[in-house]
């Protein structure tokens, strides 16, 4: 079985060149909506990197562009223009088959309403991306990725058996056992309680920390942001600051100045 491993300088293309450790990059990638006077631009010339065994997380205020970014890095819509690679593939050319197929082989998805099937166990769900792939998948696999989890106890319960927490951890489980490239979070606290929202954000860290996992999530929330190796931040669809371990309270404080309020703060819980 494939596993993780944090790797350092050049890695290997698809196409026999060669590219940088990022798994994830996007160069000069722009994306609109509409024409003429109704034009939307929702990313506006954005490049950033992520590299290998690292956890980014992005923010932005409401319309920044986030969810954009997140299609577009996920292969989920095309840009206008520019460019994104993930662990060496070039996206933009790729037919729509081929797009599915790097996704279903290469990327994992944690959503913030979990995306289960209600009618599958847990065991169930988590083999589904294999399974779609016309991959071989077994109780052993589900079992593995369960246990990662730390539910493997709970492989033969339905969705409805479990409570959020334990939901959210069986999708975590589903992103992670076709061993992906790079895992991406949409919101994927934002459903939870604090304090399940913490156990989650824990278990996200440690497959970046133990395993040399990619996380890249998009999220509103200073504190599970602060969770992260790195905060982006979107404007307007530009990539306004981009800033290394930053604590909670310099992470609302520049939602502060980005908003013009104290949302963020009020979001975080923040104490002044």
């Amino acid at each position: 079985m494939r596993t993780w491993r944090r790797t350092r300088g050049d890695a290997t293309t698809g196409d026999g060149g060669s590219a940088t450790s990022d798994v994830v990059s996007l160069t000069g990638v722009s994306r609109t909506y509409g024409s003429g006077d109704s034009t939307v631009h929702a990313l506006r010339e954005v490049t950033v990197g992520m590299p290998r065994g690292s956890f980014t997380a992005v923010m932005g205020p409401s319309g920044s562009g986030k969810s954009t970014f997140l299609q577009a890095a996920a292969g989920l819509d095309r840009p206008t223009s520019g460019s994104v690679r993930i662990g060496g593939t070039e996206l933009t050319g790729l037919s729509e088959d081929e797009l599915t197929r790097l996704r279903r082989e290469r990327i994992g998805f944690v959503f913030q309403s979990f995306n289960l099937l209600p009618s599958l166990t847990a065991a169930e769900n988590v083999l589904l991306p294999l399974r779609l792939a016309g991959r071989p998948a077994g109780r052993r696999d589900a079992q593995a990725a369960l246990d990662r989890v730390g539910l493997g106890a709970h492989g033969h319960r339905r969705p409805a058996e479990l409570s959020g927490g334990q939901q959210q951890r069986v999708a975590i489980a589903r992103a992670l056992v076709s061993r992906p490239d790079v895992v991406f979070g949409d919101e994927p606290t934002g459903a939870l309680d604090s304090g399940t929202a913490a156990d989650v954000l824990g278990l996200l860290r440690g497959i970046v920390d133990a395993e040399g996992a990619t996380v890249v999530m998009v999220t509103h929330d200073p504190l599970a942001a602060s969770v992260a190796d790195r905060v982006v931040f979107l404007a307007d669809g530009a990539l306004v600051a981009d800033l290394a371990h930053p604590s909670v309270h310099e992470i609302a404080d520049r939602m502060v100045a980005l908003t013009g309020g104290t949302g963020a703060l009020a979001v975080a819980g923040v104490q002044r």
